[in-house]
């Protein structure tokens, strides 16, 4: 059984990363492979059933397969809602804890997503940040592209950043998340011409989750299978 694996990051925070992760664990399903997904460290956590849990982390546990486990998905809960390396008041984030995690979701399921926070250099903690997680993980990223105005910009320094650290990009995602933004086609066309990597799938604007509408909107899953 192949198995394979992801790094989700993103232009900046609150641009998509999980709507997209969530699609894509839902194409990847469709296209009857098993899928996990990790979101390794997490702020803005709250309190259920007696310990930290975050709302995106959750949506990626209802859509894996197989089930697993809260703890599995999200090794680092922190409660404030600001940036992880000051949520994490000083506490450590162990690198090798989180590829002990993430090499037993590699032993369940076929394609492993993991969802970095924030954009590709935001640190999660004190010494580490998405671009040293990834790099330790060796896996190739997907960026997804939140489309507003200034998206080209700051797609073109992220892409830049990824490559200059070393890690392969393996494609990108436009996400809709400014339903007034004006030329948004022609931007995505200009990205296309300037990302030197496939552009995965363009995720339309939308108030409300349709995970199964934005699973649809996956077109060029060959360049991950």
């Amino acid at each position: 059984m192949k198995r394979r694996g992801f790094f989700i990051t993103g232009t900046d925070t609150n641009i998509g990363k999980t709507w997209a992760t969530v699609a894509l664990m839902r194409k990847f399903r469709q296209l009857g492979h098993t899928v996990a997904g990790m979101k390794p460290v997490a702020s803005g956590c709250e309190w259920r059933d007696g310990r930290l849990m975050n709302q995106d982390a959750l949506l990626i546990q209802e859509n894996a397969f197989p089930a697993l486990a809260y703890e599995q998905i999200n090794p680092y809960a922190f409660e404030p809602a600001v940036s992880p390396h000051l949520a994490c008041a000083g506490a450590e984030v162990s690198v090798e804890a989180i590829l002990v995690a993430y090499d037993s979701l590699q032993a369940q399921a076929e394609t492993v997503l993991v969802e970095g926070a924030g954009g590709w250099l935001s640190p999660l903690s004190l010494t580490l940040d998405n671009a040293g997680l990834a790099g330790a993980l060796q896996i190739p990223v997907l960026l997804v592209v939140g489309m507003r105005l200034g998206c080209i910009n700051q797609a073109r320094l992220s892409y830049q950043a990824i490559r200059h650290s070393g890690v392969a990009c393996a494609g990108w995602i436009a996400a809709g998340i400014d339903p007034d933004m004006q030329q948004a086609a022609a931007c995505v066309d200009f990205l296309q011409d300037h990302l030197d990597m496939p552009l995965l799938a363009v995720l339309p604007h939308s108030p409300a989750a349709d995970f199964d509408l934005l699973a649809a909107k996956f077109k060029c899953l060959e360049f991950l299978i």
